[in-house]
């Protein structure tokens, strides 16, 4: 079986990832708590501290043409689903 060199996502990528997952995390925790200070805490830091670079970051990757997008897609997941003509 061959061995895969896992890729590493980029700067931007990165932060929006992590992110998301955060916010993902402490969308739960809201409603599963609704009225947990540690997570209104944990919240209100990201939208203090992180949002601002996260929110640039999205942009940044929202600007990549689709091209780009779809090899970077195909890089991550380690495989290409396009055709060799590049067009789906």
């Amino acid at each position: 079986m061959p061995t895969r060199t896992r890729t590493r996502l980029d700067e931007d990528e990165e932060r929006v990832t992590r992110a998301q997952r955060l916010l993902i995390g402490l969308g739960a925790a809201l409603v599963a708590t609704p009225f947990d200070t540690t997570t209104y805490e944990k919240l209100r830091s990201f939208l203090t501290d992180d949002a601002e670079k996260v929110l640039a970051s999205l942009e940044v990757l929202r600007g990549r043409p689709e091209a780009e997008l779809r090899a970077r897609v195909a890089e991550l997941a380690g495989h290409n689903l396009l055709p060799s003509g590049g067009a789906a």
